[in-house]
């Protein structure tokens, strides 16, 4: 069985959304709903719910716990999409800022390179620009100026026309001062 389109899957980007905010009472909510309404979909327990579970994790900086989470998607995490499928790749982007916030730079570096050598399969999602992001301050934490810089430097070139006062991208340009 798999997750029906429509409403299940905007409850899901959903529940993933408010769960990289910090919305835990809310991301948990919608959680129970999933779980009570798709009881016995094996890619909403091994793919989505670690997911989701996890960014509530990462949100708490418990990295070890947002990692052992992960592993049940280990083995979805690289399949071929659906049509028109959201969220390529998610548990692979929320290991990464597992791995930064435990400050393992190489290891996070290695998640994050997973989306540019699968861009097959996430396609123009834009969690693939967010994981540029995730690589350039994978390698400042790892130390390599370069390879930062040059991550840094590619996130920029996607985000040419985003709105200048996001604070993500303003954090990622007074991180790239620093270098």
């Amino acid at each position: 069985m798999t997750l029906a389109p429509g409403r299940t899957d905007v409850r899901l980007f959903a529940a993933l959304t408010l769960a990289r905010i910090g919305e835990t009472a809310r991301a948990k909510q919608l959680v129970k709903e999933l779980e009570r309404d798709h009881p016995s979909d094996t890619l909403l327990k091994r793919y989505w719910l670690p997911t989701i579970q996890a960014a509530l994790e990462v949100n708490r900086n418990n990295s070890s716990q947002a990692l052992s989470l992960l592993e049940p998607a280990v083995p979805y995490e690289l399949a071929t999409p659906s049509e028109l499928q959201i969220g390529t790749l998610f548990p692979v982007y929320v290991r990464g800022q597992a791995q930064l916030i435990a400050h393992n730079g190489a290891a996070a570096a290695k998640e994050f390179l997973k989306f540019e050598d699968h861009r097959g399969v996430t396609v123009n999602f834009p969690l693939g620009a967010l994981a540029q992001l995730g690589l350039a301050r994978a390698y400042a934490l790892a130390g390599d100026t370069t390879k930062a810089k040059t991550a840094y430097q590619y996130f920029f070139t996607l985000w040419k026309d985003a709105d200048p006062d996001i604070p993500i991208l303003k954090n990622a340009k007074a991180e790239y001062a620093k270098l």
